[in-house]
């Protein structure tokens, strides 16, 4: 495989390599450049506007997807029922990946939940899938285990003033971040003009907990044949680089990377660090 200078236009059957990172949004995208990005919980595609040109000043293509009721999309989360819903943009983009080209899937927080599905249902059209310390679940247990060890994990106290409510029936549990959780926890080491920017942008998410209950588990043949990398964020306060090994432990990589004075966000505390990790990870598995 080789990967495609985003410059560099491209006339042969050769296989393109692109960057897609998963956080939480959702717009149609256009996907022409060959790349893609997705967020987490309540976020969007915005969170990647530190990273974005300096993967392409690299030589690299990157597109940021907004996944369903997120970011600039213009559903509802009440209108989002389960995670392969709220997945749907990213599953529309790999459908319209073309057969001699192949993607790196970058999974941020609980963005990993929704690389799992695209790893599962598309596993051909990526190269690498790199879980940005995300949740990362298995194919031994459901598709909720991981997020049950987490959430058994995390004191209530440390939602801060995180508002949590149900929508639907059946209830489907819905989160929205604030101010407070995003200072402290999300961007702590994050530049203050980032912790206005998430003030003013992140919207009410969910991690569709009810739904994983019930889901099939993610299979060794789909899912488990994607080679995966995974980066630890040292100083995130979300999902703390210890629970961050323990998921590696438990459903061991082919490498880890750690970047110091991330926190939650490493696209706003660490980006020239994060650029560099993903760049290494682009010329290592393309």
């Amino acid at each position: 495989m080789k990967l495609v200078p985003y410059s560099t236009p491209s006339t042969s059957r050769k296989t393109k390599v692109s960057f897609q990172e998963l956080y939480e949004t959702g717009r149609k995208q256009d996907n022409s450049n060959g790349s893609i990005r997705v967020h987490g919980v309540g976020h969007g595609a915005w969170v990647y506007y530190k990273l974005k040109p300096r993967i392409e000043a690299a030589g690299h293509r990157l597109t940021a997807l907004n996944l369903a009721a997120a970011g600039v999309n213009e559903k509802k989360l009440e209108e989002v029922r389960s995670l392969s819903e709220y997945t749907t943009p990213l599953l529309d983009f790999l459908a319209s990946v073309p057969e001699d080209e192949k993607v790196i899937l970058i999974g941020h927080s609980g963005g990993g939940m929704s690389a799992a599905v695209g790893m599962e249902k598309y596993p051909e059209k990526i190269a690498v899938a790199v879980f940005l310390n995300a949740i990362m679940p298995d194919s031994k247990n459901s598709p909720s285990y991981v997020l049950e060890q987490y959430s058994g994990k995390t004191p209530l106290d440390a939602w801060l003033d995180t508002q949590f409510s149900a929508y639907g029936d059946p209830p489907i549990t819905a989160l929205t971040v604030g101010p407070k959780f995003i200072s402290n926890s999300l961007y702590h080491l994050s530049p203050v003009e980032d912790h206005a920017l998430g003030e003013l942008l992140v919207r009410p998410g969910s991690l569709f907990i009810e739904d994983l209950l019930q889901a099939d588990k993610f299979t060794d043949e789909n899912f488990g044949s994607v080679p995966r990398v995974y980066i630890v964020a040292l100083e995130d306060r979300t999902i703390p680089a210890e629970f961050q090994r323990w998921m590696i432990e438990n459903n061991p990589v082919k490498e880890v990377k750690e970047i110091k004075g991330a926190d939650h966000m490493p696209m706003f505390s660490q980006p020239d660090e994060l650029c560099k990790c993903l760049v290494e990870v682009a010329e290592k598995y393309a």
